[in-house]
Formats: C-alpha cells, sequence, structure tokens
C-alpha cells in the first residue's frame, strides 16, 4: 500500500512543487522555511555536510547520484512518488492544481484524470481548465519569483502533451496552442533565472509549437522574448534583429504584441547609444500601446500586464540606457506609482533601475535610500536580474559618493 503523506511540511504545495520537480536546492530551501531548521540540522539529517547543504540550496552542486537523492528523500520524510510520479502522494493529475485556488468539479477533475492515464477524449472543458490554471500561475509567478513554480510548470506541460494524441479537430490545435503557451512560460521562467541555454531551447520549442498551431500572437511573442533576453547580455545588435523578426515576420499579431515588438526594438538602439531611432521607435510604440489599450480584450491573455503605464517603465529603462538620468528618474517614478503590489518581482526590478537613475543623476542620498528599500525583495524574488542592477548602483554611488557606496554594499552583504 502507498504511504500516505507525511505530516506537516509535506502538506505544503510548494514543498512537493520542488519535489515533484527534482529541484533539490528548492527543496532544502523550503522545508527549513517550512519548519525553521537550521542548514546544520537538515545536513544531519540528511547524512550531508552543512556546507553540502548550502551548495546544493545555492545551485553550486547538482544533485545526480541516487544515493544522495534517496538519503534527502527518506531523511526529510519526503512521500512516496515512485508510483506516478506527482501523484504517488494523492496529488490531483497536475502538481500546479494544489496552487491554484477553487478547482473543478469533481467530474471534470476524474476527466482530466482520465485523459492523462487512458488516452480518452479530450474534451473542452479540460482545456478551459488549464488555460485558467495557468493564467493563475503566471499570475502566482509575479508575487513569488520563478523559482517555486518550474517544477509545477514541467509537470503541467508533461501533462498537456500527453493529451495531444487524444485530442480530435481543433482540439488538437487548441492542446499544441496550450502547448506553446507553457513552453514561452518555462522560457521565460528560466530566463528569469539567468538559465540562458534552457531559456533558448524552450523558446524554440513554444516558436515552433505556434507556428504549427497557427497562433501568430505566441510566436511572435517568443521572438520579443529572445530580444529581451539579448538585451538583459547586452548584446544590443541581436535584440535589434530579433524584436524586428517579431514585428515583420509573424503578420496578424495583436496591437499589444506588436507594440511589445517595437519598444523591445527601441530598447536595443538605446542600448546602443542611438538616441534618435530608440525615440523614434519609443514613440510609435506608445501609439501602438495606446490604441491596444482601447480595446484589452483583443489582446492574448499572458499580455495581461502590458499596459501604457508598463510602457512607461520600458521607456524609463531605455532612457536609462541613454544615460538621460532626469528623463529616466521621471519616467520610472511615474510607472512605479501606479504598479499594483501584486507585481512584486517586476516592482523589485524597476526600483532598482529608479536606485540606478538617481545614483547617475547625482542624487546619491535619494539613490541608497530607494536601494536599501528594495534589497529584501531583490534578494528574495529578484535574483539574478535585480540583484546584479543593485551591485551596479553601489559602483555608481561609489563614484559619485564613496561612503554611501560603501552603505549599499554593506546593505547587499547582509543577504549574501
Amino acid at each position: 500500500m502507498d504511504r500516505e503523506p507525511a505530516p506537516g511540511p509535506w502538506s505544503h504545495p510548494q514543498l512537493l512543487a520542488a519535489l515533484g520537480g527534482q529541484d533539490w536546492g528548492a527543496v532544502l530551501r523550503t522545508y527549513r522555511k517550512l519548519t525553521g531548521l537550521s542548514q546544520t540540522k537538515v545536513g544531519e539529517l540528511v547524512g550531508l555536510a552543512q556546507s553540502d547543504v548550502s551548495d546544493i540550496e545555492r545551485g553550486r552542486r547538482q544533485v545526480t547520484s541516487s544515493e544522495v537523492r534517496a538519503r534527502l528523500v527518506g531523511g526529510l520524510g519526503a512521500p512516496d512518488q515512485r508510483r506516478d510520479g506527482a501523484r504517488a502522494h494523492g496529488a490531483a493529475p497536475v502538481v500546479g492544481l494544489a496552487l491554484s485556488g477553487p478547482g473543478p468539479d469533481e467530474d471534470l477533475l476524474a476527466r482530466v484524470a482520465s485523459v492523462v492515464d487512458s488516452r480518452s477524449r479530450v474534451d473542452a472543458d479540460t482545456l478551459d481548465w488549464l488555460d485558467r490554471l495557468l493564467a493563475e500561475h503566471r499570475r502566482a509567478e509575479d508575487v513569488l519569483g520563478s523559482r517555486p513554480l518550474v517544477g509545477v510548470m514541467r509537470q503541467q506541460l508533461r501533462t498537456v502533451v500527453d493529451m495531444y494524441a487524444s485530442a480530435r479537430g481543433p482540439l488538437a490545435d487548441r492542446v499544441v496552442r496550450l502547448a506553446s503557451e507553457h513552453a514561452q512560460f518555462l522560457a521565460w521562467m528560466a530566463q528569469d533565472q539567468d538559465q540562458t541555454a534552457a531559456a533558448l531551447a524552450w523558446y524554440d520549442r513554444s516558436h515552433e509549437w505556434a507556428l504549427e498551431a497557427g497562433d501568430a500572437d505566441m510566436a511572435a511573442t517568443t521572438l520579443n522574448m529572445k530580444a529581451h533576453q539579448a538585451w538583459s547580455k547586452g548584446r544590443a545588435t541581436r535584440c535589434v534583429r530579433l524584436a524586428e523578426a517579431a514585428r515583420w515576420s509573424c503578420p496578424g499579431t495583436s496591437l499589444g504584441v506588436r507594440g511589445m515588438a517595437t519598444q523591445m526594438a527601441a530598447r536595443g538602439h538605446a542600448l546602443k547609444g542611438e538616441a534618435d531611432e530608440a525615440h523614434r521607435l519609443l514613440d510609435e510604440a506608445q501609439a501602438i500601446m495606446s490604441r491596444a489599450a482601447e480595446h484589452p480584450e483583443d489582446e492574448p491573455p499572458w499580455m495581461y500586464f502590458y499596459s501604457p503605464n508598463w510602457f512607461t517603465l520600458q521607456r524609463g529603462m531605455a532612457t536609462l540606457h541613454l544615460h538621460d538620468w532626469s528623463a529616466a528618474v521621471d519616467q520610472l517614478t511615474a510607472g512605479l506609482s501606479a504598479m499594483p503590489d501584486e507585481y512584486r518581482r517586476d516592482k523589485a526590478w524597476f526600483r532598482t533601475c529608479l536606485a540606478h537613475a538617481l545614483a547617475g543623476a547625482g542624487e546619491t542620498g535619494q539613490a541608497l535610500a530607494v536601494a536599501t528599500a528594495v534589497v529584501p525583495d531583490a534578494a528574495a524574488v529578484g535574483r539574478p536580474h535585480s540583484w546584479n542592477e543593485l551591485h551596479t548602483t553601489a559602483a555608481v554611488l561609489t563614484r559619485r559618493s564613496p561612503a554611501r557606496g560603501r552603505q549599499l554594499v554593506a546593505a547587499l552583504r547582509d543577504f549574501d
């Protein structure tokens, strides 16, 4: 008989998701957070030194040995996952259902399980439910950051792919489209964690599936996000080329997707120091986004965050690249004032950009105040991008005001 879930921390969906995704760093971090145990104590439970636990948590050591995996599972009292993976401990067929709030009725839940287990016919209600689940996970990632959700989304994508064999007609196209959206989300989360190769592989898979499903919006979005990745790595020319490909190679995209591609090209030109072209494209993008805002119902669901206010923040980042510090401060301040608090990860990022702009403008006291206030969120949900931007700000502050630069460095060290 299968063992029932262990009481205590193993009833928590975030810990189960980490275990389901074999993310052992997340398993150890979440287990310690839920139990209050130190790395030393956890090491005693699983037969590892404290330094080994620390290295696994920080991603400096990968768990590849079956012996170590067995020690981790046994020592932490993890539920048995040998039968049917995630469903061995009685979870719903998709691990992410535990995070999704109210689930479907019992009949719909049974249909999802039947589809996965026996290749029964897929129906529209099942796919509607998975659409809603994906939308909820996107919004959860805004608050939690990407790391806790990776294992969940990998399992969810496996469920979607398993449905393809039993889908017929238009429903088969919907399954492929849903798989493309899941792959794009996984790519974004890999990019958020600075896993460049994994992100590119997922974007390529998402793009392929989007083309197969005839989804121009997702095909263009994957190119947009690859442009964003190039921008984040300082590859300005590649950023521009990919953004231009998103603008012109996928006809029929929504205004919002088109506006995103246009501002992405502008940011690439700004990174190259080409102010005139950057401002021209930013003005074009702003006009497109204003039109898109008149009919938000026409936008694909993953564009829920993109709005004229969000565009103001994008303009602020481009202006920051052009070293127009005062304008960047104004734009980032205006955008942040209207950004909802639930966008915790993104709010941390734009606040670090604001701190950088203030430091560049010589407003060192304000820069230090903004930077130190955002350090906890940047450490919790903003690594590595927000965290790296804070280090850049510390360097700018050190040049302009060594004492304040040292203060920020000290604040960062407290969270390292």
